[in-house]
Parts: C-alpha cells; structure tokens; sequence
C-alpha cells in the first residue's frame, strides 16, 4: 500500500556499531552527525563525523528517544552554510548535533506527562541514535515538536513525509498558496521527490489535468506509470519552454515550484491569466557557487495578473490535523503512493543527503538508523 521501498546501501556493516537502548537509571553511548565544515558544492562525507557521546537520562518534563528513522532533506543544505537565508531555520553548528532534523523513533523512558516507554514519536533531533526531548518545547516552527504517532495508520517512518512536513508543504501548497481551483491545470517540478510527488498525486486525486517534470527517463515512467499524472517530461531532453508546451499546450493555471531559476521563468511563460506560483523550495540554488539565474520575465506577473507566493510548512501548522485526516484516508484507500529510497546505516546520513541533491532518489529519502528493518517498520 505504501509503495516500494528502495534500499541503496547495505546494513550489515553498520549493525556492529549501533548502539543499545540505554536501561533506566543507566546510561549507553550513541553515535550523532556533526558537520565539520560547510560544503563548497556538493555534500561530502568528509564535511560531517560520527562522534560517540554519552546518552543521559531525561529530566523533568524530558522523554529520552530511541530514534529508528530520520530524514534526508534537500532543504538541510540551506543550513549547511556559514548563514542560512534570512528568515529560514539558522544553520547548523559545526562540530556540534544537527539540531532540527526530524526523526521518528521509540520513547524508552520518559518524565514528561502524556509520553511512556513504547511510544512511537517524532521530533526534531535526528541524524543521531537517541534523543532527549523537551516535551513542550517548539521545534521547526512547531513541526518538530514532539508527537505521539498513531501508527495504526501508517508504519512510524512514513509519518516523515506523507504524513509529516512533506505532506503539508504539498497540501498547503496547492490549496492554499496555489489557491487550486476546479479545472486547472497544475505543473509540478522535482514531481518525483519527496514533496513533488505528493503535490502531483493530491492534484490529480482532487480531479485536475497534471504535468510532472523531473531530471531521469527512469523518473518520468515513474510519474506516468505509477503516479498517473497526464503528462511528464525529463526537463534535460531539451528546451525546457518547449517541453512544457508541448505537456501542456494549452497553458497552465497553477505552478508549484521546487526548483526555481528556469524552471519558474517557463512557468511564468506558461502560465495563463490569474495563474498562480507556489514556491516552496528552489533547488537549483541550493548549492550554487555563483548567483543562479532568474527569471528574465517577471513583467509576465503584471501582464497576466499572475500570484506568486513563496511558503514553508511551518506557516500551516494550523493544516496538520486536516492534512493529517485527510493524506491518511488517501493512503488507506491506495490512492495516495509513498515511495520511499531507504539507506540503511545512520553513518550514511551524509551520503544519502548528496545523492538526493544530485538526484538519485526518488520520493522520499530515509535513513533507517540501525540498519535493521524492524517488523513495525516494514513498508508493506
């Protein structure tokens, strides 16, 4: 029901050194990414290091954590600068824990009302074994703060992106920003990533005409064959103006942008009167050593009384529950696919960040900390 789920990196070498579940009352060692330096270009091993620390014991109103699954963003390499963009998430620390990546994981001790041993959570302390969290404390604008799952719905790991930050950033994108209204034609780019390919699926479940872009043949069968969007093309096979024409050669009303620069200048090409921009991400700046190239055409907004508008999923806490509620019954129904690329092994954190900046994943990518694919975890 939840898609397949694609492992690129074997476990076995990793399971040695995992940790173990420190006992009440006692203390165990686990093993945290820290970035050492801030990557010029693409993402290295050699800028982060696994570091052994000792795992206390929670304090009042603290649950110690067991994580079991942590996430790969595109978005963390905007906190691996010197500065994050004003107004984002600050960067991360080197030499110290990656602070506000979301995980999910098991409590195995708690002082904090509501939490006990055995519960399934989420919160914001990944890309590390355990986690003592701050029950109340807010994390990521409220997105990572500490959750009890219900994973009755869903296996725990797909609560860090149908279900979680990825989910919202897709349902407040389009029905919010994106203001989709009935008959209109939705473009969505990176459409086989994480949040793309929830954005295009939710579209076409609501009804509308929908065109995915994304950079590998391989991924535009996927959009076509498995997700059932209308129409797909590899944005490298050529002009990226024609190859949206010829998708949508009609126009399109509606354009959720995960990449920015040339991607967004066709779209405002593309884009018919009262059309609207989403923007949620803009991947082709991630990482760029120069200025990146913006759109040429932007008097487009004025001519052809276009919307954009640039949100974060934080901004739509509010959305959660509704999001929640409404993703949940779409995945129960089969209508709502979560793919999932997997790398086993927290030391392949590092890794499996600079594949899916280079764009190897498709869907969500996971690291799965141990390695071992727990029975509650198993994507079925």
């Amino acid at each position: 029901m939840y898609g397949d789920t694609s492992s690129v990196h074997g476990a076995d070498e990793h399971r040695a050194g995992s940790a173990h579940a420190p006992l009440e009352g006692a203390s165990a060692i686990g093993r945290e990414v820290w970035p050492v330096a801030y990557p010029r270009g693409e993402v290295r091993a050699s800028d982060f290091r696994i570091v052994e620390v000792e795992v206390r014991q929670p304090r009042p109103g603290e649950v110690l954590v067991r994580n079991t699954w942590t996430s790969v963003d595109a978005a963390l390499r905007l906190r691996l600068r010197e500065t994050a963009p004003p107004g984002y998430f600050p960067a991360f620390r080197l030499e110290a824990p990656m602070d506000g990546v979301m995980t999910v994981g098991q409590v195995i001790a708690s002082r904090a009302d509501g939490f006990a041993p055995g519960d399934t959570v989420w919160h914001a302390s990944g890309w590390r074994d355990y986690a003592v969290v701050e029950a109340e404390k807010q994390a990521l604008g409220g997105v990572g703060t500490l959750t009890k799952l219900d994973v009755r719905v869903a296996p725990p790991q797909v609560y860090l992106g149908a279900l979680g930050a990825n989910g919202l950033t897709a349902y407040a994108g389009l029905f919010h920003a994106g203001g989709l209204r009935d008959g209109d034609v939705v473009w969505v780019s990176a459409a086989a990533g994480a949040v793309g390919s929830l954005a295009a699926q939710m579209a076409k479940i609501r009804g509308h005409r929908v065109v995915g872009s994304a950079g590998s043949d391989e991924k535009v069968r996927y959009l076509l064959e498995e997700l059932g969007l209308d129409a797909a093309f590899n944005y490298r096979r050529g002009a990226l103006p024609d190859l949206l024409r010829k998708a949508a050669p009609d126009g399109i009303d509606v354009y959720f942008d995960n990449v920015g620069g040339d991607h967004l200048e066709a779209a405002l090409g593309a884009l018919r009167s009262s059309g609207r921009v989403a923007i949620c991400g803009m991947i082709s700046e991630y990482a760029a050593q120069e200025p990146p190239h913006g759109p040429g055409n932007l008097m487009l907004a004025v001519t052809k009384g276009l919307t954009i508008r640039g949100f974060r999923a934080s901004g739509h806490t509010d959305l959660l529950p509704e999001m929640t509620r409404q993703a949940g019954a779409w995945i129960r129904e089969g209508r709502l696919h979560c793919h999932e690329t997997v790398v086993d092994g927290l030391p392949q954190a590092p890794s499996a960040l600079a594949g899916l900046l280079r764009g190897d994943n498709t869907g969500k990518t996971l690291v799965r900390i141990d390695g071992v694919a727990h029975g509650e975890n198993a994507v079925g």
